[in-house]
């Protein structure tokens, strides 16, 4: 789609998939991305998992497409922060969902030999985007090992028990409307909505070519209750954005870590960077 949308002058905004080839091979000079990538999301964890010592790691993976293209951002991060993959272990999705074909029972003796004779490790990180498995692993693990990635602490555009930069307001508005608390989702089609009013603004026009040449422009930069402004990066289009680390409870941590420095900005610590990057607009 975006390929003739972009023959009519149209410009689009993910503000849901995360795929990496959408930002590399694939890219268009007409999607801007508000939805981190999955190498975004990936960076953001390991990066945690470092500054905590937790370099040796296990990784398991499902059996759908998603999984496998996420399990292949966790390897990419493990490279680059310096952590290591100490095995790897699949998933296979055989249908059915086991609290209510196999219980709770079933599930407590499966999960433990899923995880059993795995050599020494510090951190059990999952890539389950279909939510097959890695939900049932924390305190199933044969070994007593925190889980990451898919479940447990788990690297999000957002979260709802964020309460900093103003959270606390956005949140509470958000719950009087919808009558539910708010979802990445919702945050990142926000964002999407608050970045098109700030570069109207600016540019102080209504006509979309303006306003979208102010977006892409340097100086732009929008408030979106992470605590720094997030801008374009302009080989890509990707939104930089903190990245939450949430336990379903609190926010653990926000990355970028503390220490991962960069040139620019350290939110380029998180996915790939200009000379990284495949994207040629």
């Amino acid at each position: 789609m975006a390929g003739p949308a972009g023959a009519k002058g149209v410009t689009l905004f993910n503000v849901a998939a995360p795929d990496d080839a959408l930002r590399q091979q694939s890219c268009r000079n007409n999607v801007i991305h508000v939805a981190p990538s999955r190498a975004m999301l990936a960076d953001a964890l390991a990066q945690y998992l470092v500054w905590k010592k937790w370099s040796r790691w296990v990784l398991a993976y499902g059996s759908h497409p998603e999984d496998g293209l996420l399990a292949d951002a966790y390897r990419r991060s493990a490279k680059r922060f310096g952590a290591r993959i100490v095995k790897e272990v699949e998933f296979k999705d055989t249908g059915g969902a086991r609290q209510t074909d196999s219980g709770v029972v079933q599930t407590q003796a499966q999960m433990p030999v899923f995880t059993q004779g795995l050599p020494d490790y510090d951190v059990l990180v999952t890539a389950d985007e279909n939510e097959v498995f890695a939900g049932y692993l924390p305190f199933r693990t044969w070994d007593a090992r925190p889980v990451a990635g898919s479940a447990g602490l788990r690297p999000v555009s957002w979260s709802a028990a964020s309460e900093s930069w103003g959270g606390a307001q956005v949140q509470d508005r958000f719950i009087r409307m919808a009558h539910r608390r708010m979802t990445p989702l919702d945050m990142q089609a926000w964002t999407a909505c608050r970045m098109i009013g700030e570069a109207a603004s600016r540019s102080g026009s209504t006509d979309p070519g303006k306003i979208m040449q102010n977006m892409k422009s340097p100086d732009f930069g929008v408030a979106a209750y992470k605590g720094q402004k997030l801008t374009l990066r302009d080989w890509d289009l990707q939104l930089r954005q903190p990245i939450l680390l949430d336990d379903g409870r609190t926010v653990v941590s926000v990355s970028p870590q503390p220490g991962f420095l960069h040139q620019v900005t350290e939110l380029d610590t998180l996915g790939f960077d200009r000379p990284e990057t495949r994207c040629k607009l």
